[in-house]
This record gives C-alpha cells, structure tokens and sequence, in this order.
C-alpha cells in the first residue's frame, strides 16, 4: 500500500473577540482555499480550531516538510489574515513573523507536525491541538503514553510494544537533538523533558521497527522573533492501536490536569485542562491552558471524523480538578511559582517594565 502524510500545520492569525476564539469567517475561508486543491494536492483536510488556532488537518502524497503544502498553509494564512484585519480582529496575523514564504513554514512563525506512514489494516488518529501554552506541553503526556506502564498497560502486556519506544528529544535553545532508547534511559530522557520550556520531544518510534508513533510541532515564537508575541499553542498527532497504545491508553495521561506554561499573557503555570470542542474558548485570566483531541480513522488517505475525545464526560474530574488548581494559582496573583520563573520572563514584556527602574538601582 502507498504511503500517505498527515500533517497539521497552525497558526493564530486573530482572535475573537480577543485572544479567545476564532471567528467563523477564518474557518469558513480556510474550508474554501482547501477545497480548492481536495483530491489535487491534498487529498482530504479538516479545519478545526482551539481557542484562537486555526488548525490545518490535511492529507496528501507529497511527504513531509513539502513546498507545495506549506505554501498551500501560508497562503490560507495569509488570506485569512487580510481577512482578520478587516474584521479587525485581535492580533491578526501575530504567528506570521516573516512576509514572504521561502519554501517551508517552519521558522516562519506556524505549528507544523506531520507524518508520512504506510497506511495498516486500521488506522486510528488523535490529533491533539492546544491554545495558551508552549510546546513542552506534550512532554508529560508522551511520557506516560510511550514509557509508563502504570498508564499504558500495553507495554506490560502487549509483545509488540513490549520492546519500548525512542524519543527525539529536541533542545530548542542550542538546536540540537538526542535520541533516547527506552526503557533503557527513561532517567537520562526525564532529565531533560523535565524542562519542558527547553527540551522538547518531537517524535516517538517504536523500537522493534523503528515505526512512527507520534510527532509535534516544535517552534518557540518568541525564540524566533526575539520578543514576545504569543504562545506557541502546538499540535501533536499520536497514532494508536496494533502495537502501539489503544485510544484509551493514548488519552488517559490527560485525565490529571498537569501543570505547563502558558497561560494570560504567556507568563503564567496553569492547570491543562481537557476539553470537548464546544468548550475550547479559553476566556477565564485568557485560559486556563486547552487542549482538545480530535479522533479520526484513516482510509485510503481520507479522514473519517473527526470524534470529539474529550467530550466524554469520564474527564468530568480532570476539568473540576484544573478549575480547583487555577483558583489556587491565581491567588498568587504576580507570585511564582504562577508567574514564571524569570529566565522565562525574559521573553515576555516584563523586562520592557523593568528597564525604567534600572537607573534607580544603587549599590548595597
């Protein structure tokens, strides 16, 4: 069987109102400019959004990092921020950091994660997408899917993952990447994915084949621009089943609202609260942090779907939970450990505030 991509590009081209949500007029045109090119260059999409993301659902041939779908993404983009500006919508635009395309959106300020597979006899697709928090955010959860049987019980029990998983772990700050084997050094890997802010895990593969697993997008926007302009909001897309963890085993790391980055002002901790569709309009202090999950079975390169994952109401207490945990940390008000740390601080707006009082300081 022919090989198909998946990939996921996003980006916040204007909220509504605010840093909330998207616009209906984003969606529809994006629908319209994908339309276009369905069953040419791209044989199936989905446009979705999370809080202020759009969200680029596309399958195709071409394979990954291809100009011809990148450049598909930027000019929807592109099209879609004209669009905002007339609407005047919040930030329009803010994700596009360059003015002109150069054969690839990574750098260029979008979310990319993508994926190119031979299709197996089912092939079952979570695509997570969240707003209001950086890429790190994936590390946990991929942790417990791929490497912690206390929540992946298939990795006890199943043969075929019995063998393990490697993590491409990136680190954003020196542009550098390590592979690491697990269960052999799931203490080197936590080392480092313990600092989500820096060290990022961009792609799982299986051990016993080397087959893909899981990839996210990558990209700091303020490490890009060298200012703050936003949260990253990444995307992840998690294949399950047949060797790799079930559906179930794929969403459960996200029953425990966990702690990440993010938040108002993308100077904040916040709970990561999963969420149904409906409710991906962070508005609450601009969050807390969201991530949804949209389910899809893949045939013959087409999209069945998407399933709202979250909506079910077993994750009723994981959203109770993060709402007790964000009352907690907004009583901190400008306090760590809400606020960030202040190596993290330095890429928001804070040190424009604090230049005023430079002069002011003396010497004990």
């Amino acid at each position: 069987m022919a090989k198909v991509t998946l990939s996921v590009i996003k980006a916040d081209i204007g909220g509504f109102p605010g840093h909330s949500s998207m616009h209906p007029a984003l969606m529809e045109l994006a629908k319209r400019e994908l339309t276009k090119v369905k069953g040419k260059l791209i044989k199936d999409f989905r446009v979705l959004h999370c809080g202020d993301d759009l969200e680029l659902i596309m399958t195709h041939s071409k394979g990954v990092d291809n100009k011809e779908i990148h450049k598909l993404a930027w000019d929807t983009f592109k099209k879609g921020t004209e669009e905002a500006k007339k609407l005047k919508l919040y930030g329009a635009g803010q994700d596009l950091l360059k003015d002109t395309f150069s054969g690839n959106v990574k750098g260029m300020g979008p979310g990319v994660a993508e994926m190119t597979f031979e299709e197996r006899k089912s092939e079952p697709i979570m695509i997570f997408m969240a707003d209001k928090t950086e890429p790190g955010a994936w590390n946990y959860a991929l942790y417990k899917m791929f490497a912690d049987p206390f929540s992946t019980a298939g990795l006890v029990i199943d043969p075929n993952m019995h063998g393990g998983f490697t993590f491409e772990v990136h680190d954003l700050f020196e542009h550098k990447k390590v592979m690491l084997k697990c269960p052999d050094e799931i203490y080197d890997m936590l080392a480092l994915i313990g600092q989500p802010s820096r060290y990022v895990i961009k792609y799982v593969f299986r051990n016993s084949d080397k087959e893909i697993a899981a990839s996210t997008s990558t990209q700091r926007l303020s490490l890009l621009a060298g200012r703050y302009v936003g949260k990253d909001d990444p995307v992840m897309i998690v294949r399950a089943q047949s060797g790799l963890p079930a559906v179930g085993e794929v969403l459960e790391p996200f029953s425990f609202p966990y702690t990440v980055a993010g938040w108002m002002r993308g100077s904040h901790h916040g709970p990561f609260m999963p969420v149904g569709f409906c409710d991906a309009r962070p508005s609450r202090f601009d969050g807390p942090p969201r991530v949804i999950c949209a389910g899809f079975q893949l045939s013959g390169g087409m999209l069945e779907g998407p399933a709202d994952m979250f909506s079910d109401v077993s994750f009723d207490n994981a959203r109770n939970m993060a709402n007790d945990v964000a009352d907690y940390l907004r009583r901190h008000g400008p306090f760590e450990p809400h606020r960030l740390s202040a190596d993290e601080m330095e890429y928001t707006t804070l040190p424009d505030v604090l230049k005023k009082l430079g002069p002011r300081f003396k010497k004990l």
